[in-house]
């Protein structure tokens, strides 16, 4: 069982553990309950009734946050010809092709996201076995395999966070910092939550979102009353 800390332990004491909360409720109590010293991230997490096992029910996607995560993300872009300098146009921190790859091999990770034109996907996948484990390989299903770069890089700027579930059907996705008002945070969850919702395999069966908690960065897990959320 793992140790908690004091602050942890106290912090916990706030939350009934057995209740769930209305989604401002919740958001509140989140923040309250935040033990770091430093702007902590807000962040949702879905447990699903789903088997991802089964190509048919696996969920991975993206989604632009409305009010940003409060990060700005690094991004390197691998494209050659026109691509690069419109890549550099839109605000990517690094853009080429091969120099990078190696530099790559070489243990330089000095980005956030990857985002590649399909006609480098060759070589990107050079080093996939690098890159996949860490989360980073570019993915049609996320927009980081596309030729409209600019469209890729600005999203990813705006806010734009990467989705998809794991193993036991959990979805973990960033929604903003403690300091982000309430508001602010909810038009996040929202948005968050409503792509979750629409991703809903066909073939899963029974009760689809079986749990969401809203927590923070070292802080205990707070549940969501989902039918107190309310998206267009």
């Amino acid at each position: 069982m793992t140790k908690r800390g004091k602050k942890f332990v106290e912090a916990a004491k706030l939350v009934d553990r057995t209740a769930a909360y209305d989604l401002t409720e919740a958001i509140e109590l989140a923040k309250k309950t935040s033990t770091t010293n430093f702007d902590a991230t807000v962040e949702v997490a879905f447990r699903l009734g789903i088997d991802t096992r089964k190509n048919d029910q696996q969920i991975r996607g993206a989604v632009v946050l409305p009010n940003g995560t409060g990060k700005t993300q690094r991004v390197l872009v691998f494209a050659k010809g026109e691509k690069v300098k419109e890549a550099e146009a839109a605000g990517a921190d690094y853009v080429g092709d091969a120099e990078y790859i190696a530099k790559i091999q070489q243990g330089w990770f000095d980005f956030d996201v990857i985002v590649a034109t399909p006609d480098m996907m060759g070589e990107v996948g050079k080093i996939g076995r690098v890159l996949g484990p860490k989360g980073l390989m570019p993915n049609p299903k996320t927009g980081t395999v596309t030729f409209d770069v600019t469209k890729a890089v600005e999203e990813i700027k705006a806010g734009k966070v990467e989705y998809r579930a794991d193993k036991a059907g959990i979805i973990h996705a960033p929604i903003g910092k403690v300091s982000f008002g309430d508001d602010k945070l909810a038009e996040n969850f929202n948005a968050v939550f409503e792509v979750i919702q629409k991703a809903k395999p066909a073939a899963a069966k029974g009760t689809y979102m079986k749990s969401v908690v809203v927590t923070t960065t070292m802080g205990p897990a707070v549940k969501i009353n989902t039918s107190s959320v309310t998206v267009k």
